[in-house]
């Protein structure tokens, strides 16, 4: 089962995995590595409360004097094209965060021994910047969760955290600089990718002693070429993209490179992308890289409801899942809908199908909103998900692009719109 564990200590009492995972955590931490991790592990030890933090105030700028052409909208390609400037800001373990700065977009140089290289010292963020139609206002879409999701995520690597709000400062005044790259046009947006790596020349393994924070933007259209329109998955039961104990609840660079096997392999036979698999009960987890909604009856009281995995530690805390979850209680509950997070076994859904309970399937996340999903190849059969042929959305899913959308654009006031 997924549920966690209980595993007994010396002394006779009970711990869960997860609290086994903080402790061990923390204990390999301040585990001496060698002789050259001493500083780095009392550094951890003193919870680095001394360092700098980022500061804002200090932001230096260097304006390109070679600005790019804009490419139209209907030729762009999800990350493919970029503006014309970065942000980045280094941390050592000595002298924490130091100047952050904007410069023109530009390679980095780093040596062939730097420790991103070798273990995978790497997490990252996807969020976006919007235009208002109404009154060209700039705006971010609930920022604070991205931070608290990054910082999540390079506490998990030994990389540094930092102040979310100073860092949403900052890449406030990256935009405004490249906000000619953020499209004008409903469906468009600048894509922002911050990045944290570790940078410490070594092949030692142990904690970085110097880091990189960096952000860059792509202006981006709808995430697949075919617009908003709904796709096929294959059931994927023969690789797992995380595990209890594991990282799947963290956005590192880690968890995605393996996924691409899977991922190509499903296309040759004709799908747009993977329906993540867990256990010897199918547990339904993620599909490719959003999480996953089901919009099904209940069998015995024909309720509708909507279902999506629990947060678990193996599911990645989306901000659009968070954002549809809060919108379907908000909203449809009051309709008579029921919102649940909970296990749903992939013969559960075959069998909903078969009895005609299931209305439909469409996943979320930061690059396509919601994805709906028209067919899912399981074993030896091919479940319907709700759509008619004449269908590419189903209606919750349409319901819930619009009502993000509104929010994203500045269509309807809400505090998960943070104007620039």
């Amino acid at each position: 089962m997924l549920l966690p564990r209980l595993l007994r200590t010396a002394n006779g009492t009970t711990r869960s995995c997860k609290q086994f995972l903080q402790i061990e955590t923390r204990t390999r931490q301040l585990r001496p590595f060698s002789s050259q991790w001493r500083l780095q592990q009392q550094l951890v030890e003193d919870d680095l409360t001394h360092l700098p933090n980022i500061d804002p105030s200090k932001l230096e700028v260097t304006k390109s004097i070679t600005p790019k052409q804009l490419v139209p909208n209907q030729d762009l390609v999800f990350g493919r094209n970029f503006t014309d400037h970065m942000l980045s800001i280094e941390w050592t373990a000595s002298q924490g965060w130091l100047t952050p700065r904007i410069t023109p977009y530009q390679n980095l140089s780093l040596d062939p021994a730097t420790c991103v290289f070798h273990y995978a010292f790497e997490a990252f963020e996807g969020m976006k910047a919007y235009r208002c139609p109404h009154d060209a206002s700039l705006r971010l879409f609930r920022p604070n969760k991205n931070m608290q999701r990054l910082n999540k995520s390079v506490a998990r690597i030994a990389l540094p955290t930092f102040d979310g709000d100073a860092l949403i400062e900052l890449i406030s005044e990256f935009c405004k600089l490249d906000q000619r790259f953020i499209p004008n046009e409903k469906g468009y947006s600048l894509y922002l990718r911050p990045t944290m790596i570790g940078t410490q020349r070594t092949l030692g393994v142990g904690p970085p002693g110097s880091a990189l924070l960096f952000v860059i933007a792509s202006p981006v259209g709808p995430y697949y070429p075919t617009g908003f329109k709904a796709i096929s998955l294959e059931a994927t039961d023969y690789a797992v993209r995380a595990w209890p104990g594991g990282v799947g609840d963290k956005k590192l660079g880690a968890n995605y490179a393996p996924c691409i096997v899977p991922q190509l392999k499903a296309a040759k036979r004709g799908f747009h992308q993977n329906l993540w698999l867990f256990g010897e009960e199918e547990f339904i987890t993620e599909v490719g890289t959003m999480n996953l909604f089901v919009c099904v009856k209940d069998k015995q009281t024909g309720q509708k409801e909507l279902v999506t995995a629990p947060l678990d530690g193996t599911i990645l805390e989306g901000v659009t899942r968070d954002s549809v979850l809060a919108l379907a209680r908000e909203r449809l509950e009051p309709q008579g809908w029921k919102v649940s997070e909970r296990y749903l076994r992939m013969k559960d859904l075959a069998e909903a199908e078969q009895e005609g309970r299931l209305l439909e399937v469409f996943g979320a996340g930061t690059a396509a909103i919601v994805s709906p999903i028209r067919k899912i190849s399981w074993k030896d059969q091919m479940i319907g998900c709700g759509l008619k042929e004449t269908e590419e959305a189903g209606e919750i899913a349409l319901k819930m692009k619009n009502w993000i959308e509104a929010i994203q654009y500045g269509d309807e006031a809400h505090d998960w719109s943070w104007k620039i």
